[in-house]
This record gives structure tokens, C-alpha cells and sequence, in this order.
């Protein structure tokens, strides 16, 4: 019995007749009638009420079919849940306080590892540390190199943010600006900034923050209106064209350097992505 057998009953119960199932499964009607002959012979039944001109099930053919799809239904369940073990086994999560370096980490690895998946989330620093250390995250991107023994860190890259600012306003034409100058200002950023957003809110305390979470919205109001928003060294250039000034922000808080950390028994594939971008 096999189970190449069981889709050709299925098919034949659907299809009404064999030359159908024939046609549907790409074979010749007597090889499936040979086919269909062995698993009879195999089972000490016959399936079909056979006369000159037609096939149709019997109640023993019925039964096998109401078997076979079962059969095939728990195949199918294997090879889903085989196909969701191999997606598990090529996707690490990352726990970060940011998405630039993601995107960072993400370019690197699929250089050196092509295939594995990374699955961010964005979460406060603490929270990253705490999920690393209790390994339901497999890398952790921090603001801060983590120290203890168990644990190793390299740094991965800085982001630098700007004010973007239409070129009307009356900061466009400074050098530098600072989160005291750019206060009380209405602006504009994308929810998905991670830690940015706390910083913003900390430096600036009588800005009006819109906060937009859909993106390409996000986009059409930065060519839409008058609202600051802001740019990094990593995304200034996907904004380029508008009528807008990128100015860099002289505060030390607008200055990121960021840490990638992973435990030192970590499985073998993500100490491989570690020290790979620890090389670069």
C-alpha cells in the first residue's frame, strides 16, 4: 500500500471516474487501473462496481477512500509541521532596541549565511538583556556592551540622528542644531523607532510628537506638510529628493552606538552569525 494509491482513490472520488482522476493526476487510465488493481488484491477487496463502460466505488471503496484521505491528511500534517521546524530551525530571533541595526545585521548575515531568517523585535533595553539571559531571544542588539562572563559583545554600528526640516524653517540654514532649539516643535516620526522615541520625548518635553505607525502614510505626510520629522545616517538617503534639509543634531543623546551580544553556549549557528559580524 502507498501512498502515491491513496491520492489516486482521493482523486477518483472526486473526479467521478478514473479516466478523470487519470487526467487530473498525469497518468494513463490503465496504469491507474493497474494501480487501483494491486491495492485491491493487497486489501482482499474490491473497490469498484465495475461494468463495461464504468467504475464506481462500493461501499468497501468508500470506506478505503474516507481511510486514504485520512492518511493523506495526516501526511500532510507531517510535512507542514516538518516545513514549520525547518522555518524554526533558520529563524533566530533578534531582541533590540532599534531597527537600523537590524537591517545592518541582517545584510551581513545573509552575505555569510544565506538562507537563515531573522525575526526582530523591538523592545526596551532591559527587556532585551532580561530575554537574552533567559534565551527566548538568540541575539540581543543593545545600547550597551553587556559584561558578564556568560555573555559576549561586539559592537555593530552607530546612528547619528538629524532634524529634517522643511527648507523654509528657521533652523534649515544652521550647521548643527540642538534638542533645545528643535523643543515645542510639532513632529512627525514613525512609531517602529524603538529607544528613539523615549529619547525624543526625554530631550524635547514640550514637543508635540504625532506618532504614525503606517509607513507609507508616514511617508506621504513628510511630502505633505510642514512637520519636522527626523533622519539618521542610515535612512537620510531613502529621503532624498524632497524639499527638506537634513541637519545633524549636536547632542550626545542623538549619537547611537550599538552592541550586538549573544550567550557564550549559544547553539553553534548563532555563535557562527557572532563572529562573523564580530570579524566585520
Amino acid at each position: 500500500m502507498e501512498l502515491e494509491q491513496m491520492r489516486q482513490l482521493d482523486a477518483i472520488a472526486r473526479r467521478g471516474t478514473i479516466s478523470a482522476a487519470a487526467e487530473e493526476l498525469h497518468i494513463s487510465q490503465p496504469a491507474l487501473s493497474r494501480s487501483i488493481r494491486r491495492l485491491e488484491r493487497e486489501l482482499g477487496q474490491e473497490l469498484f462496481a465495475r461494468t463495461h463502460n464504468s467504475a464506481t466505488l462500493n461501499d468497501a471503496g468508500q470506506l478505503a477512500v474516507d481511510h486514504a484521505r485520512d492518511l493523506l491528511r495526516d501526511e500532510r500534517m507531517m510535512l507542514d509541521a516538518f516545513a514549520d521546524l525547518e522555518r524554526r530551525q533558520r529563524t533566530l530571533l533578534v531582541g533590540t532596541v532599534a531597527p537600523a541595526p537590524v537591517w545592518h545585521l541582517t545584510a551581513l548575515t545573509v552575505e555569510r549565511f544565506p538562507g537563515t531568517l531573522l525575526n526582530p523585535v523591538t523592545l526596551p533595553e532591559d527587556e532585551v538583556e532580561r530575554r537574552l539571559m533567559n534565551r527566548s531571544v538568540d541575539l540581543a542588539i543593545t545600547l550597551r556592551p553587556q559584561i558578564l562572563p556568560t555573555m559576549r559583545s561586539t559592537q555593530i554600528m552607530t546612528e547619528d540622528l538629524y532634524a529634517f526640516l522643511p527648507e523654509g524653517h528657521r533652523l534649515a540654514t544652521r550647521d548643527t542644531v540642538s534638542f533645545a532649539d528643535l523643543d515645542g516643535e510639532s513632529f512627525l516620526v514613525l512609531s517602529e523607532v524603538g529607544f528613539w522615541m523615549g529619547m525624543l520625548r526625554r530631550n524635547m518635553p514640550r514637543a508635540n510628537i504625532v506618532e504614525q505607525a503606517d509607513r507609507s502614510v508616514f511617508e506621504q505626510l513628510v511630502r505633505s506638510t510642514e512637520l519636522v520629522c527626523f533622519v539618521t545616517n542610515v535612512t537620510q538617503n531613502s529621503r532624498s529628493g524632497l524639499e527638506r534639509v537634513a541637519v545633524p543634531i549636536s547632542d550626545a543623546d542623538a549619537h547611537a552606538t550599538f552592541y550586538l551580544s549573544v550567550l557564550a553556549d549559544a547553539p553553534q549557528r548563532v555563535r557562527d552569525i557572532y563572529e562573523w559580524v564580530d570579524g566585520h
